[in-house]
């Protein structure tokens, strides 16, 4: 094999963000190469924030992580969830009980007094996700989610649609099960696959997507790029292997064997506005956080992370569980693509509302689950 096409193959797959050997496992990486300058480019253009308050934040942020582990286990069954803000660049922490709220306090947390715990809310989410499977949700609704900032269960409705008597009736049930709180959208939320267009990361069939994450012999990207067993093509229109587990809808997540001259790195694209990151963990960064997504398309972008553990109702009734909500836009093409935080893998692109022009929101796959669920070992630095 000839440079050029060593450097090809190696190209194609460092357009997924290989994550690291235990979920769990975090690894800080220097500050200095965290906050390139490429990187604090894309948070001024995304975010709005000045390189100085960019590296303010980034530095809150990775404190926060190790905040919200403690405090968790400080708070016990008293916790009612946490959230970034990144005005104060604290971690403030929901309890249930008065009771653990010094231990929580010493953990360097902020503390809220809410009724409801993380446990009780994520159970009436439950009951919720449990009657949609019975029910398909009527199109006007989009989404819905536990906030642990509101200690509610929220629903997103596609604006204009409230009045809708599917709508009406649909709330009307989740309030018989759940605290709710009821809030609009501008449009309903799609997935980002693509027709073929030449010079992208992958494809199956006639869609394209993006790779996501490097695994042990593969990679992982999207469930709805492609089923078990279809045939996955690199950019240049070479074999890279097949998908060997897919799920959607319901999940949405996949993974893709590598080989036929094609080989994993620990390497998410920055695509020209920062560096290539090195991916060295996949720490899970809390609500409120900066977070950022590398896709074929848009190629990349930043924003927060809104909402965790989030029910999708995609077009065509697709319902998909346990997504995460963030503000950075994405466009066709880009599903599969990486989101991550510093060095740390987050997830991988499902879907969305609105484009890289007007703005919009996208949820990702958490990448943990993904790997517990196939027993893949992420591939880091």
């Amino acid at each position: 094999m000839s440079a050029f096409l060593v450097a090809a193959a190696c190209a194609g797959t460092a357009l997924v963000p290989a994550a690291a050997a235990d979920p769990g496992t975090t690894s800080a990486g220097s500050d200095k190469a965290l906050a390139s300058d490429g990187l604090l480019r894309a948070m001024e253009r995304d975010l709005g924030l000045s390189p100085a308050a960019a590296r303010e934040r980034l530095a809150d942020e990775k404190q926060a992580v190790k905040v919200e582990r403690a405090a968790r286990k400080a708070a016990g069954n008293a916790y009612g969830g946490a959230w970034f803000d990144a005005g104060s660049g604290r971690l403030t922490v929901a309890l249930a009980e008065r009771g653990a709220a010094a231990d929580v306090r010493e953990t360097g947390a902020d503390v809220r007094f809410v009724e409801h715990s993380a446990a009780e809310l994520d159970a009436a989410k439950a009951r919720v996700d449990k009657f949609v499977k019975k029910t398909k949700a009527p199109e006007g609704v989009a989404s819905w989610r536990v906030d642990p900032k509101a200690n509610r269960v929220v629903v997103d409705v596609v604006e204009g649609q409230r009045a809708d008597n599917d709508v009406s009736d649909f709330l009307k049930r989740v309030r018989g099960t759940a605290p709710l709180r009821v809030d609009t959208v501008p449009e309903g939320p799609s997935t980002f696959a693509a027709g073929t267009v030449g010079g992208d990361p992958y494809y199956t069939g006639n869609v394209r997507c993006s790779i996501g994450f490097s695994v042990q012999g593969g990679f992982v990207t999207a469930g709805h790029c492609g089923q078990a067993g279809a045939g996955v093509r690199g950019w240049d229109g070479s074999n890279i292997g097949s998908f060997q587990g897919s799920s959607f809808p319901d999940n949405d997540y996949a993974w893709v064997s590598v080989g036929n001259g094609w080989w994993t790195v620990p390497v998410v694209l920055g695509w020209g506005a920062i560096p290539d990151r090195l991916v060295k963990g996949s720490a899970e960064m809390p609500v409120g956080t900066s977070i950022c997504r590398s896709g074929s398309t848009t190629k990349w972008h930043c924003g927060n992370l809104l909402a965790k553990n989030e029910t999708v109702n995609y077009s065509g009734g697709a319902v998909v569980h346990q997504l995460t909500k963030t503000s950075v836009c994405a466009e066709g093409g880009d599903s599969g693509g990486s989101f991550i935080s510093g060095d740390q893998a987050q997830g991988v692109t499902s879907g969305g509302w609105g484009n890289c022009s007007s703005g919009g929101e996208t949820w990702f796959q958490p990448v943990n689950e993904i790997l517990q669920r196939y027993n893949l070992r992420l591939h880091t630095a």
